[in-house]
């Protein structure tokens, strides 16, 4: 029995199905070119959503750049009252001269920014998180006058609440004690169950509480982009923290024994540590919508003469100040680059200055995990290998557990930790955090973990034999790599 085909006026409705798709389509692209993205990220989001037209429209009006655009301007209103120019000329004091070889990087990084060149007492350098936990616990037990940290990842487990004890039993003494977590990342801990049974003594010590977007039903916030990726850490604006490690068993040998994720962490003392306070500040009064009283700067001069300069990058800004540093450190380089990131999905410009180096005769080395938590960037980041290798970079996958240090060090005097890992969402659609430390010393040890990490790890060879299926995995990987 054959059915009458469905037409609306005389036209059968698969042609309007196909007119409407058509008309979606030209709108959209449309509406993503003329947001002035890179090429290569234009054309990925035309592809992908165009293939998606049921919900397409939704998925760009949550992820694209019209969501950056509204949150850098409420952020910009939140760090124009954050501090007085009183404040300002207190913080910019302690402005040391950088290396001479050292001079036009650091303006860089300054003016993309915003933040100049600093000095430390000491730097030292944090290679598990058991370490990390109790160089964290001893400066939390010393401050007397505030205690302020910023967290992707805070879980409310053996770690977690080894830390909240700590921060609980401030509170009790009057030290003003502020937590700001990532509701994505730290989302156990956000829920009402954490709220009730993990935060309730800290809230009732006084402490203090907020989330960075908080999903809400009445407030859509994107799920991947625009989360605070960093890891901060500041006790009475002298001591601070900074790196890849966050507060969670995974990263606890203690606790998770062998499978503990290997990752590195930085302690600071010094007048740096002002300005990973400032970057708090911003953080918590964006966040919290309120700015905190009380003088947060220390009024001594800052101790110290090691020159370390903190940098910090965020959808909020064009300056992508992590991406410019990492990529103008990269064509700095004479002799080599050693490049640790547990996910390794380059931008064009950033692979283009590795490979630049390496054939120019610069030793490059990469490690990246053999297995990461997440296949997609795994296979993304396995894309570039070939070309990489051709140019002649060394290229190491890290066996066992999880790979997690973001660290780059060049030549025999510079040395970055931070929190943003070598990908596009690092690079521009998250708030990332990073200390350079411009010194033989720091990058000395800094050469020595990467050199204990290499005997964990296994060469890639150049001739890799892959199977169509392997192959082909990669390939589409890459095609979504601008949007990793």
């Amino acid at each position: 029995m054959n059915l009458p085909a469905f037409t609306i006026a005389g036209v059968p409705w698969q042609a309007w199905l196909g007119w409407v798709w058509a008309a979606y389509a030209l709108v959209l692209a449309v509406w993503i070119v003329l947001q002035k993205r890179s090429p290569v990220a234009t054309l990925a989001w035309i592809m992908v959503l165009g293939l998606m037209p049921v919900v397409g429209m939704a998925v760009y009006a949550g992820f694209g750049p019209q969501r950056i655009q509204r949150q850098r301007l409420k952020r910009w209103h939140g760090r124009a009252a954050l501090l007085s120019q009183d404040e300002m000329r207190t913080l910019r004091a302690d402005r040391p001269e950088p290396p001479v070889w050292a001079t036009q990087h650091a303006r860089l990084i300054e003016r993309s920014c915003g933040l100049p060149m600093a000095s430390c007492a000491s730097v030292q350098l944090l290679g598990s998180g058991a370490q990390t936990l109790d160089a964290l616990l001893h400066a939390i037990a010393a401050a007397r006058h505030h205690v302020h940290l910023a967290y992707y990842i805070f879980e409310p487990d053996v770690t977690g609440r080894a830390v909240l004890q700590a921060l609980t039993a401030k509170a009790r003494e009057g030290v003003q004690v502020c937590l700001l977590v990532d509701a994505i990342g730290s989302r156990r801990l956000c829920s009402r169950r954490g709220r009730q049974r993990e935060l309730a003594p800290f809230l009732a010590a006084g402490g203090q509480f907020a989330v960075f977007h908080p999903a809400r039903l009445d407030r859509f916030r994107p799920l991947v982009n625009l989360r605070t990726h960093r890891k901060l850490a500041i006790c009475d604006g002298r001591v601070g923290f900074t790196g890849g490690i966050n507060i969670t068993d995974d990263e606890n040998e203690r606790v998770r024994g062998p499978h503990a994720w290997r990752d590195t962490h930085l302690r600071l003392q010094g007048g740096a540590v002002r300005w990973l306070q400032y970057l708090f500040l911003q953080d918590w009064a964006y966040a919290s919508g309120a700015t905190l009283p009380g003088d947060m700067l220390p009024p001594e001069p800052p101790e110290g003469s090691l020159p370390v300069q903190i940098v910090a990058s965020g959808p909020d800004t064009d300056g992508e100040a992590i991406h410019r540093a990492m990529i103008d450190a990269i064509n700095l380089a004479r002799e080599r680059i050693w490049l640790a990131t547990p996910y390794f999905v380059p931008t064009e410009p950033a692979l283009l200055a590795l490979t630049n180096a390496a054939l120019r005769g610069v030793q490059v080395k990469l490690m990246v995990p053999q297995h990461s938590d997440s296949r997609v960037v795994s296979a993304a980041a396995r894309s570039y290998f070939s070309e990489l290798q051709r140019a002649g970079v060394l290229i190491f996958e890290y066996e066992g557990r999880m790979f997690h240090a973001k660290t780059l060090l060049v030549d025999q005097h510079y040395g970055m930790v931070g929190s943003a890992n070598f990908d596009n969402r690092s690079f521009r659609l998250n708030f990332e955090a990073a200390a350079v430390v411009y010194t033989t010393d720091f990058n000395e040890a800094l050469a020595r973990m990467f050199d204990r990490d290499l005997s964990h790890c296994r060469r890639v060879p150049a001739d890799r034999r892959l199977h169509l299926g392997q192959r082909l995995f990669e390939a589409v990987a890459r095609l979504f790599s601008p949007l990793l």
